[in-house]
C-alpha cells in the first residue's frame, strides 16, 4: 500500500518570506512554490542584449526595463514569476510595500530553453494575457535564430509575427541574438 504525501500550500506572504532567503529563484503558483531552473550563459547574454539594445533605442522615452530579479505579480491567477525581461511604460506599479514586485509591464520577454519553452508558450502566456497593460510578449529561442512576437491589437487580440534569420526588416530583434 502506498502512502500519499500531501502537498504543502503557501500564502503569498509565506512565499515572499521564503523567497527572501532562498538561494535559488522560485515561482509562486496559487499556493505552490515551484523551483526555477538555472539559466545558461547564452540565455543570460540574449536577455542582456535585448535590454541593452532596447534601452539604447528608447533613449529619452519613459520606459523602465528590468531583467531577471524583479518579480511580476499576476493577481488574477495568484502568481509570482520572474520574467527574463520586463519593460514598463511610465512608473512601475508595485504590489506590496517594497520595490521588488511589479504588476504593470507593457512588454515581457522570455528567452526560451528546453526546460521552459512549453510552459512559456502555453500557460505562462495565458497568465500574462490577464495583465491589462501588456501590449507585447516576445519569446526568443536561444538555440536558433527565431523570435516570436505577439502584439495585442486594438481588439485585444494577440497577433503573432515570427522573425528568423531571413527577416531583414526586424534587425533590432535579431540583433539581440
Amino acid at each position: 500500500m502506498q502512502t500519499q504525501t500531501s502537498k504543502k500550500y503557501y500564502t503569498p506572504d509565506e512565499y515572499l518570506q521564503l523567497e527572501e532567503t532562498s538561494e535559488s529563484k522560485n515561482e509562486y503558483r496559487d499556493g505552490e512554490i515551484v523551483s526555477m531552473p538555472s539559466g545558461t550563459t547564452n540565455h543570460n547574454e540574449i536577455a542582456l542584449n535585448f535590454c541593452t539594445t532596447f534601452k539604447f533605442m528608447m533613449r529619452g522615452k519613459n520606459y523602465k526595463i528590468y531583467m531577471g530579479d524583479v518579480k511580476l505579480w499576476i493577481q488574477r491567477y495568484r502568481i509570482y514569476t520572474y520574467p527574463d525581461v520586463m519593460v514598463i511604460l511610465g512608473k512601475p506599479i508595485y504590489e506590496g510595500n517594497g520595490t521588488t514586485q511589479v504588476t504593470n509591464p507593457s512588454i515581457i520577454v522570455e528567452v526560451l530553453s528546453n526546460s521552459t519553452q512549453n510552459y512559456d508558450r502555453t500557460n505562462k502566456f495565458r497568465f500574462y494575457h490577464s495583465i491589462l497593460e501588456l501590449q507585447e510578449y516576445i519569446m526568443i529561442d536561444q538555440y536558433e535564430y527565431l523570435v516570436e512576437l505577439f502584439t495585442k491589437n486594438a481588439n485585444s487580440q494577440w497577433v503573432l509575427t515570427e522573425m528568423d534569420a531571413a527577416s531583414n526588416r526586424y534587425g533590432f530583434i535579431l540583433a539581440v541574438l
